[in-house]
């Protein structure tokens, strides 16, 4: 095992895995918190174009947006933010994992805000609350607090969907794994059980976290 990482940059891959996810986390919770807020809107017409969003993308395959987002804006566009190419592939490979994840960020977001009482949200109305100011002090805390446990899940999800941006050349740990296995055949079992060590490590303080919190910060009924 020493030899491996003493031949490949490891360490290197995982830290760009981490940095995928981190970017792409903070993204789709972004977009996902205002595709929820449309999803729970009382104009019709966001109604309509949040859950769109939402159908479109979960029913499409991660790896096909992964590879539109390099094909379609990169070279069909030249839309580039830097001349470094393998920079410009993470950009894009962040963008559109936060893009397909924001899609379950928002359903896990309109599931908290169902498990608000409607009695609050009329309560909020009753004493003259917008709907933007109901949803911002009344609905979103309560949302977030209930849906922890399934953005966790999200997030798990995620990280180990990461692996999709080798498809456009992000030199994360699953391009190093096959480039790995290319080259150290003799050691495929121990490069397979280095990886997947690797990815329990990343994601199991997330499920254990998650459940801890759901559990303390849980909506008291």
């Amino acid at each position: 095992m020493g030899e491996l990482f003493a031949s490949y940059n490891i360490l290197g891959a995982f830290g760009l895995t981490i940095l995928l996810a981190v970017f792409s986390a903070i993204g789709s919770l972004l977009i996902g918190t205002v595709v929820a807020i449309m999803r729970v809107s009382p104009i019709d017409f966001l109604n309509k174009v949040g859950a769109f969003y939402v159908n479109i993308v979960r029913n499409t395959p991660l790896t096909l947006i992964i590879v539109f987002c390099n094909i379609g804006f990169i070279v069909n566009l030249g839309m580039s933010f830097t001349n470094d190419i393998a920079r410009n592939n993470i950009i894009w490979a962040i963008i559109g994992l936060s893009f397909y994840h924001a899609a379950f960020v928002c359903e896990a977001l309109r599931s908290g805000v169902n498990t608000v009482p409607v009695g609050q949200a009329e309560a909020a109305r009753s004493i003259g609350l917008t709907f933007s100011q109901s949803l911002s002090e009344v609905l979103l805390p309560q949302a977030f607090r209930g849906a922890i446990t399934p953005l966790g899940n999200t997030l798990i999800a995620l990280t180990k969907n990461t692996t999709v941006a080798t498809a456009i050349g992000v030199a994360e740990i699953s391009g190093l794994m096959k480039e790995m296995m290319e080259f150290r055949a003799d050691l495929i079992i121990v490069i397979f059980l280095l990886v997947a060590i690797g990815f329990v490590i990343l994601t199991l303080p997330i499920g254990i976290l998650t459940t801890r919190l759901s559990t303390k910060l849980a909506v008291k009924r």
